[in-house]
């Protein structure tokens, strides 16, 4: 067999696209914005016509927002072709699957655009979790296949998977990280592991919220409000599962799952699924984990923190084991009594900063009542939100005289349940454990 490979330079380019969901769409948008032609397939006839209307409104509205121009629309638009069967695909010089999320499909596929593309035509795949090397298993010539995985919404995640598989030609994926530059967008040299690099450290996102949500800890609102106040992420799990869709976040989960041949780390929730079995997909169904007026998220109502003045405001008595000094340099601003005994006196609220481990175990291990203990989370800052953590038999005198202290200033604070690890150092302990 010849070389394979591809100038991504080349003016006449021809960039194929098998399947036109919502990422096929992107993909071609971003391609032909850089000048490509396009060439789009889909199984259903109706769905690649539909795509490129969908790409010409999207244009459309940014040229009123005055972000391009209508001759730039037009020319975009027009390098955006139909191509009525298969066989119209034979030009492409590369070619893009972005199809339904199984591996005999995609293979099967693969198999059938061998026959219509020429031998120097690249194959690649926008499988999210798949191995490479087992999608190109059924191709004659699977050096011509590699990994190509883009990130919803294409347009705006400017990053893109690029993947070898065991028998990928070295040049192919030097040619498709050049395509990704053309693109606009920024490739990311990835092994051929179940979930790449992105949905692979997203096991210790996603897969720990629902576990912290099932467990009783917190609402799904609660630990987006925390990761994304608390940690600072840019979105809570349960927002980035509805804007994904669930049905593609818990096939991604299902699926690195069994590749890892049932790794615990990776276990799905039934949560998950059984929200997928009624529909509750996100945002391309109204209604998720959160509800959707005319696209817009409606926020769930956070109930009003109770305030110092009215509760019995106690003595306050902090741990020492506390990181960095950071709870006792937050409760000296307060006009709050501080309770400084090396022990504290019967009636002070107990203040305890555990890393790793539960309030409970946090107020036995330093030898205080559980009554009057809460946690606090000190592994990030408490500058812009602060989540507390009762005992199970912290009185609700002493829960609200500290949630009433550690608010008054203004800062979000949020209460959960007894769980080693509060809910930020779960997450990042999952992440950096899987990472590792």
């Amino acid at each position: 067999m010849t070389s394979i490979s591809f100038d991504p330079q080349r003016a006449d380019l021809t960039l194929g696209i098998v399947g036109t969901g919502m990422m096929g769409r992107g993909i071609a948008q971003i391609a032909a914005q850089a000048g490509i032609r396009v060439l789009l397939y889909d199984a259903d006839a109706k769905a690649a016509p539909a795509a490129r209307d969908y790409v010409a409104t999207t244009l459309g509205k940014l040229a009123e927002k005055g972000k391009l121009t209508a001759e730039q629309v037009q020319g975009t638009v027009s390098r955006i072709e139909v191509a009525p069967e298969p066989q119209a695909l034979s030009p492409c010089h590369v070619l893009i699957e972005a199809i339904v999320e199984k591996v005999e499909v995609k293979r099967a596929l693969f198999a059938e655009l061998e026959r219509v593309v020429s031998e120097q035509c690249v194959l690649a795949s926008n499988t999210s979790t798949l191995q490479i090397t087992a999608i190109a298993a059924a191709c004659k010539h699977p050096g011509r296949v590699a990994g190509y995985h883009f990130f919803n919404p294409v347009p705006l995640m400017k990053i893109v998977e690029v993947v070898d598989g065991a028998l990928t030609a070295p040049a192919v994926c030097d040619s498709l990280a050049g395509l990704a530059k053309r693109m606009g967008h920024r490739p990311v040299r990835a092994k051929d592991t179940p979930g790449f690099i992105v949905n692979h450290a997203g096991r210790g996102f996603g897969p720990e919220a629902l576990r912290i949500v099932g467990e009783g800890i917190a609402s799904f609102a609660e630990v987006d409000r925390i990761l994304r106040e608390g940690a600072g992420f840019r979105m809570g799990p349960f927002e980035l599962f509805d804007l994904v869709g669930l049905d593609v976040s818990h096939a991604v989960m299902e699926s690195i799952y069994h590749q890892y041949y049932q790794e615990a780390r990776y276990r799905p929730s039934p949560m998950s699924g059984a929200r997928v079995t009624a529909g509750l997909y996100g945002r391309k169904s109204g209604r998720g984990f959160y509800g959707y007026a005319e696209g817009k998220l409606q926020a769930v109502p956070v109930a009003a923190a109770p305030k110092w003045s009215e509760t019995a405001q106690p003595a306050v008595w902090m741990s020492s084991r506390d990181l960095g000094g950071k709870l006792k340099g937050i409760v000296e601003k307060f006009q709050a009594k501080i309770d400084g005994g090396a022990k504290p006196a019967s009636g002070s609220l107990c203040l305890v900063a555990p890393l790793g481990t539960d309030a409970t175990t946090s107020a036995l291990a330093e030898g205080l009542d559980p009554q009057r203990t809460v946690a606090v989370d000190c592994l990030f800052s408490l500058e812009k939100h602060r989540t507390l953590m009762t005992t199970p038999v912290t009185r609700a005198d002493v829960r609200d005289a500290a949630h009433a202290l550690l608010s008054s200033d203004g800062v979000p604070v949020t209460l959960i349940h007894d769980s080693p690890g509060f809910v930020c150092q779960r997450v990042l302990a999952q992440i950096i454990n899987i990472a590792a």
